[in-house]
């Protein structure tokens, strides 16, 4: 039995694990952090396509009991007019329906539900160096143990320390934009159930979503340059909020007295991006989810995104005859779909780029494009099946 090390215990690694075990494999996950809900502040939303991967690997009760679903979105301009009312992607399937959720409670489900599916999560287990030899791949860690494998699978975000031994050249790169989240109960907003609005608004695009028991969710994008590398861990959530409540006040739209009604509950990074065309792969030692691909926060596609990886990645180590061909397989099918989600939201985060007046961020796909996807995520196909023959 091959023997997976997964580098990563976040929403990729994870998942990786779940995918993996059930296609057969020995897996085990490493993770830095010595707790399950690191990043508890940050909340995301997965997409349809996500929770259709979510669906595949048998874990849709675990994360369907977080959250709220998502099943409209609403568009206003900077004047706070509404531009359009749209269903948002499988809104008919509750496994399939959108669903915003805290990183930290995603992360600590599907932890749990790798631990009662038998799957080793060891925590504390920072990586500092791979070492990849004829017959395996050992990890060594910094508090002096090490773990020997097979196959080494790095989903270890967007600062990867597996990507150092890779491709120790790749960088993530600033996208363009600050984003700033949090929560507010306060926030005097009468919302129907399931519907997100976006606001393009004149200094920042805006984004809010009200829980079912009526805690705001937000977010806001605001273009220049990047925050300093210390300035986010030494900022207060006050400093957020005054710098950005004066930027959304130049609109008269809801978002600056959301932001304003916020208390403790405010963040902000940097929108980083890896480079397209990037290395993934160096002998036995493969990268997923952000530590290949991370992408601008614009389009919303980061969670979903590596939740389709480890399905796929998956497939492709079950169904292909050696591993050697189950990697390049894997990277054919992934690379230009992964890429062209970092050029579209790059773009739209740099402003080259604005999303259509009904609210679809990026190219929608073809009904071709969505059939395509189905048939690569649906577990009991063969990935190779209308795979094109490659070159001897």
């Amino acid at each position: 039995m091959t023997r997976v090390l997964v580098i990563g215990g976040g929403t990729a690694g994870t998942a990786v694990a779940l995918a993996l075990r059930k296609a057969g494999f020995e897996v085990t996950v490493h993770e830095a952090h010595p707790g399950s809900a690191e990043d508890l502040g940050a909340f995301l939303t997965l997409a349809s396509n996500g929770m259709r991967a979510l669906a595949q690997l048998d874990a849709s009760a675990a994360v369907t009991a977080l959250g709220f679903p998502l099943t409209s979105m609403r568009v206003m301009d900077d004047t706070g007019a509404e531009l359009a009312q749209v269903p948002l992607g499988e809104a008919a399937d509750p496994l399939l329906q959108y669903r915003c959720l805290r990183r930290g409670d995603l992360n600590a489900a599907l932890q749990a539900e790798a631990a009662r599916r038998g799957i080793a999560v060891r925590h504390g287990a920072r990586l500092a160096s791979v070492e990849d030899g004829p017959d395996g791949v050992t990890a060594h860690f910094t508090d002096g143990s090490t773990a020997t494998g097979d196959l080494l699978i790095g989903a270890d975000g967007l600062n990867s320390t597996v990507r150092r031994h890779i491709t120790p050249e790749t960088q993530p790169c600033y996208a363009g934009q600050r984003v700033f989240y949090g929560y507010t109960r306060a926030a005097d907003r009468s919302e129907p159930d399931a519907r997100i609005t976006m606001v393009r608004g004149s200094t920042a695009a805006f984004g809010y979503a009200v829980s079912p028991d009526g805690e705001t969710y937000w977010f806001a994008r605001v273009s220049g340059e990047p925050l300093p590398a210390d300035e986010p861990a030494d900022g207060s959530p006050a400093d957020w909020r005054d710098l950005l409540v004066p930027l959304l006040r130049e609109d008269p739209t809801p978002a600056a007295d959301i932001v304003a009604a916020a208390g403790d509950d405010v963040l902000v990074t940097n929108a980083t991006e890896i480079p397209a065309g990037s290395p993934w792969r160096s002998g036995r030692t493969l990268l997923v989810g952000d530590a290949a691909h991370a992408a601008s926060p614009a389009t919303g596609q980061g969670a979903s995104m590596a939740l389709e990886d480890a399905v796929v990645l998956a497939k492709c180590l079950r169904d292909a005859p050696d591993t050697d061909t189950a990697l390049t397989l894997y990277e054919d099918l992934r690379r230009p779909r992964v890429e062209h989600n970092i050029t579209v939201s790059g773009n739209i985060s740099r402003g080259t780029h604005s999303p259509s007046p009904t609210g679809r961020r990026g190219a929608a796909p073809t009904r071709s494009e969505e059939d395509g996807l189905i048939r690569l995520l649906e577990w009991e196909s063969d990935i190779r099946e209308g795979q094109p023959a490659r070159n001897a």
